[in-house]
Formats: C-alpha cells, sequence, structure tokens
C-alpha cells in the first residue's frame, strides 16, 4: 500500500479513537435527535465501509474485464453539505453498544483490511481496476483506500456536532 495512503489511515483512525475512547457507554449511545446516528452508530458505520471497501476490492481485482477509470476528487467525501445516504449494506445497528465493544469493531475491521492488503502482491493493480462506489461512481480500486480515510474524517466532524449537542467534554 502506498504509505501516504497508510500514513492518513493511521492518522485519522488515531483521531476517531482519541475522540471516543474517554467517553461513557451512554456518550456513545445517546442521540442528538431522533433522525441522528448515535456516536456509536457512526463508528458501527465505519467499521462496516471498511469492510465493504474490502469485499469491493477483492471484487474488483477478480473481474477479468474490470478497466482503468478516470481518477476522482476523493476528497469531496469530506463535505458535509452534500448529503449521502449510506447503502442498506453499511447502515448501522441501533443496538447499544460499549466503547469496548465498538474498539474492537474498528481494530478488527482495519485489520481485516490491513491482512486483505498485504495479500496483494503487486499494488500497482489497485490503480488499474475499478469498481462502482455507491457515491463517487466507477472508481480506481487504490482511491478506494483513500476514501476509507476521507470518509473517517468526514464522520469525525459529525462525531465533534454531536459531542457539542450533548455537551460531552472534548
Amino acid at each position: 500500500m502506498n504509505q501516504l495512503i497508510n500514513d492518513h489511515l493511521c492518522k485519522t483512525r488515531n483521531i476517531l479513537v482519541k475522540e471516543i475512547e474517554l467517553l461513557s457507554d451512554s456518550q456513545l449511545n445517546d442521540k442528538p435527535d431522533l433522525r441522528s446516528w448515535s456516536i456509536a452508530q457512526i463508528c458501527h458505520h465505519l467499521a462496516l465501509v471498511e469492510a465493504s471497501t474490502v469485499k469491493a476490492i477483492a471484487w474488483g481485482l477478480k473481474q477479468e474485464d474490470s478497466k482503468q477509470t478516470e481518477r476522482k476528487n476523493v476528497q469531496l467525501i469530506v463535505d458535509r453539505t452534500k448529503k449521502i445516504t449510506a447503502p442498506k449494506i453499511v447502515e448501522p445497528a441501533e443496538d447499544f453498544v460499549t466503547v469496548q465493544q465498538i474498539m474492537e469493531m474498528l481494530n478488527d475491521s482495519r485489520k481485516k483490511l490491513t491482512t486483505f492488503l498485504d495479500t496483494i502482491e503487486d499494488k500497482s493493480i489497485l490503480a488499474e481496476k475499478s469498481v462502482k462506489h455507491p457515491a463517487l461512481g466507477e472508481l480506481p480500486l487504490d482511491q478506494w483506500l483513500e476514501q476509507i480515510y476521507l470518509h473517517e474524517q468526514r464522520h469525525i466532524v459529525q462525531i465533534l456536532e454531536i459531542k457539542m449537542c450533548l455537551e460531552v467534554e472534548h
């Protein structure tokens, strides 16, 4: 994996963990309103997106007819003024979860991602094949990796907003 992408994945995940590790279980599960997700649900969603990304890349690598597509401005995913509805497959559960469970969920999805990426001998293939992304359209596989940390950055901002709404100490 590209070292820059790896650095961004690590830095972004560290910021996310810092924002949630000191929350109480009830703060983690509180919702600012009935239509919003809790911080726990956001984190569950992030783990589901990471797992789905692994599946999408694995599927894309197997496609013989997958072709190179133009690169997208994946930075757009950070813009929270553009509402993106989560596909059903990455919608979080409503269950009450502990901070410990969320941490394990996030660690597990990241471990599966890195383990999977370690199986790809020639990483340059990731720029040569593409798969349709639900929000960005046809996307090169290496940009699927980029969207993981950008998507996390988007949701870290949302978590900060929720913490302000719920008056949680930062």
